[in-house]
Order: C-alpha cells, then sequence, then structure tokens
C-alpha cells in the first residue's frame, strides 16, 4: 500500500512538485494526502490544487505557534498521513508537532549539514570560502537542523558564484534527493 504523505509548504513548492512527479511516474510508491501552507498566498498551494491533491491554508500566528502546529497535525491524523515532508516550510516547528509525528518528520535544507545550519546557507557557504556545499534531507527533532541524517548531495560552489546561483543548482539536487530520501524511511517504516 502506498505512503501517506503530508506536504507543509511555505512557497513556490518546488520540491513538492519534485516529489509529486515522481509519484505520477509511479516510481515513488506514495501519495500526497494534504499540503498545507502557513501562507495564503503561497504557489504550492494552486500548484497541489492543479494536480489534485487537497490543500489547505492555516494562517499562523506568531504569538500562538501552539494552535497553528495543533491544527495541521490534527488536519494530517485526520487524513491518515504517515510521513510529514516540509518543502520549503519556513518555521521551525516546536514539540507540540513533532512529538505528534516523532521520527516521521522529513526536512531538506540547502547545505551539507551539520555546516550552515538555518537562514541563508548559501551565503553562510559562500562567506566560509568553502569549495562545495550542497542539501540534506534529514529526520526532524527539537533541535534546529540537527536530526539524523537521511541523505545528502554534493555541489561545487564556483568562483563567481552568488546567492542565487549557488542556491539555483543545489534545488536541483534537492528534487532529485528529496524522492531517494521518502524511499528510504519508507523502507525503514516498513520494517516490522
Amino acid at each position: 500500500m502506498s505512503l501517506s504523505l503530508g506536504v507543509m509548504a511555505s512557497g513556490r513548492g518546488s520540491n513538492f512538485l519534485a516529489v509529486q512527479k515522481e509519484i505520477e511516474s509511479g516510481s515513488l510508491d506514495a501519495h500526497v494526502s494534504l499540503l498545507i501552507s502557513d501562507r495564503s498566498s503561497a504557489p504550492a498551494l494552486e500548484l497541489a490544487k492543479d494536480r489534485g491533491v487537497p490543500a489547505q491554508h492555516i494562517p499562523y500566528n506568531a504569538k500562538d505557534r501552539a494552535a497553528f502546529e495543533t491544527q495541521a497535525a490534527d488536519a494530517f491524523a485526520e487524513a491518515g498521513c504517515e510521513l510529514i515532508l516540509l518543502a520549503g516550510f519556513m518555521r521551525i516547528l516546536t514539540p507540540v508537532f513533532i512529538t505528534r509525528f516523532d521520527n516521521r518528520i522529513l526536512n531538506i535544507h540547502p547545505s551539507l549539514l551539520p555546516s550552515f545550519k538555518g537562514l541563508h546557507p548559501q551565503q553562510q557557504a559562500l562567506e566560509a570560502g568553502v569549495k562545495f556545499s550542497g542539501c540534506t534531507v534529514h529526520l526532524v527533532n527539537a533541535e534546529l537542523d540537527a536530526g539524523p541524517i537521511v541523505t545528502q548531495a554534493v555541489v561545487p560552489v564556483f568562483k563567481g558564484d552568488d546567492e542565487e546561483s549557488l542556491a539555483a543548482r543545489i534545488l536541483e539536487q534537492e528534487h532529485r534527493i528529496y524522492p531517494e530520501a521518502i524511499r528510504i524511511l519508507a523502507a525503514a517504516l516498513a520494517v516490522p
């Protein structure tokens, strides 16, 4: 039986789309049961609807993060989601959400963790003068960008790169490794 996925997105939805294309091609035995965005204007919402994926906006209130997280967790549970994907979701989750889906939340981060956690990791890499950067898919825990690593991809940093050019090359690898990480975790979840 295919794995039921929930997706949290704040932006354009390119990682959601990469996963959805793998599902539609038959190379990923899963289905997205629900996409939730904290931003009503997020293009990810329309992308999901255009592909026949249930999608909803849940308003985010920084003063009451628990309310947002409880509502989102309840919606994912009601939709039967077994694995939650953070796909450009630009909020830090608290234990209110994390404990509901312990070891079942994946995040993709545009650096080779544990290096360059948090915001603007591409710029952090450029400022550090590294020769290689990349992306990491990891399980989410209570510490920012510190959960167990599932998979990574390396991307060279070229002379003359800026944050935008490096981010574009990293994004190509994100689209490749996120579906692979789902396959890896799905296999682990299937183990009795």
